[in-house]
């Protein structure tokens, strides 16, 4: 064996090592087994709907250790954090979802208060300019205002409200932001087009008493509804450099190894999974773990997001923002009839693959009427059900990859008499089911 095949391989092992630092966390004392990521992320998300946060902070943190490289599942926790008070932990976690491709307006103006509450106003103000055209203008004129440009926060909103965007949500963030700026006045005016007569003092001393420069944490805390408490910050084990993508080991190796002329691969991979090499003598191990960790998507229940970034008015409710739902187009041709697999997430159990292929389906309508075909496998000693649409020819597998990939997901395409590693062989009487 080389000495690249060597350190490519070890490198592998280590990062399997990593990922198992979510079960060795999860297990240390019960002795039971990690949950699944589906189960973790559904938890996490009925506990927020609950007003659990500590609960949902703990269901989250395992969904991430689950499933480290999943977008949805760091908004998760991001979310979690925040309605907890945790603001520090919260603008990590955000940002990690930024990196992972969430870019969705919500998310954005979640992490932006959240780095405006650690005391943060430069980044927040970058990552505002950054996604600007993306967001409602009601929501950036008062989070660029909170941000310390009240001025621009002010002309934002005031030209959204001349431009026919005459709800309560602009209005009261206008009256804020007035405010802010210490322009008392027009904040009282603006204030009353809401707020009954006999409240708007009341509301003026609320504002007046966290309008000092040195208030930002109470500011956004008092925004959200939520106490801020001491934070330790992110747990290492969850930070996204711990979890790092096949191509960032690929550009490292590159660095430390000789470059070595690779034979032409069949696949097409998402940014979570290797490359699979055809030399029968490589121990391929770590490759199966990599082509298993971290692929579980969310899978249903409602995605929860922070409350809506507004001023609080009595008619007003505070209530979760409606879930995205993903492409709605009609199905894509696919132009299938082949022999190629398109691998699209790897569970724990039958069931969690079974529910994962219902939404694979609302998620994805370019999969048609693409055979299912679930596949048990084995890495490092543990079982995982993989689920993949069956029939692509290779450009279709290839395109349908970079459609998964554009929305979050994992995705790996590969020929189907070329089994990933780790598959159980299926002559030897071991499962694979497939049905439509």
């Amino acid at each position: 064996m080389s000495i690249e095949t060597k350190a490519r391989n070890k490198r592998f092992v280590q990062l399997a090592v990593t990922t198992a630092l979510a079960t060795t966390a999860l297990t240390a004392c019960t002795g039971k087994a990690a949950p699944s990521h589906s189960y973790s992320a559904a938890h996490a998300e009925q506990a927020l709907s609950k007003g659990r946060t500590s609960k949902a902070v703990q269901h989250a943190e395992a969904a991430v250790l689950a499933s480290p490289r999943d977008a949805y599942s760091r908004t998760l926790l991001g979310n979690a954090y925040l309605e907890d008070g945790r603001f520090a932990s919260a603008a990590t976690t955000f940002a990690e979802a930024v990196e992972l491709g969430d870019t969705a307006p919500r998310t954005i103006i979640s992490y932006t208060l959240a780095q405006i509450a650690i005391g943060d106003q430069v980044g927040a103000l970058a990552t505002l300019d950054q996604f600007e055209t993306a967001l409602d203008p009601a929501d950036f004129g008062l989070a660029i205002a909170l941000a310390g440009r009240p001025d621009h926060g002010v002309h934002v909103l005031s030209n959204a409200l001349r431009a026919g965007q005459n709800t309560p949500k602009v209005r009261q963030n206008l009256a804020y932001a007035y405010a802010l700026q210490g322009n008392w006045r027009s904040a009282r005016i603006m204030a009353a087009e809401d707020v009954p007569a006999g409240e708007v003092g009341d509301r003026m001393a609320q504002w007046a008493a966290v309008v000092r420069p040195e208030a930002f944490t109470t500011r956004v805390a008092n925004l959200l509804g939520v106490e801020p408490q001491a934070d330790p910050g992110q747990p290492q084990m969850l930070a996204l450099a711990n979890h790092p993508s096949f191509n960032m080991l690929a550009a490292q190796e590159v660095g430390e190894l000789e470059a070595v002329a690779e034979p032409q691969g069949d696949f097409a991979f998402a940014e979570e999974l290797p490359a699979v090499g055809a030399a029968p003598t490589i121990d391929d191990r770590g490759d199966a773990a990599l082509a298993d960790g971290g692929l579980a998507p969310s899978i249903g229940g409602v995605r929860y997001v922070s409350r809506e970034v507004v001023q609080q008015t009595p008619v007003q409710s505070r209530k979760p923002v409606a879930p995205r739902i993903a492409g709605t187009a009609a199905p894509a041709s696919t132009a299938r009839s082949g022999d190629y697999n398109v691998q699209l997430g790897s569970f724990f159990s039958m069931s969690d693959a079974n529910e994962a292929w219902k939404q694979f389906q609302k998620r994805y309508p370019e999969l048609g009427d693409a055979e299912r075909v679930i596949t048990e496998a084995r890495v490092n000693g543990k079982i995982y059900y993989r689920v993949a649409a069956a029939g692509f020819a290779k450009a279709s597998a290839d395109s349908m990859c970079r459609t998964v990939k554009g929305k979050g997901g994992g995705c790996i395409a590969y020929a189907s008499s070329r089994p990933l590693p780790g598959a159980i062989d299926v002559v030897a009487g071991d499962m694979r089911v497939a049905a439509r």
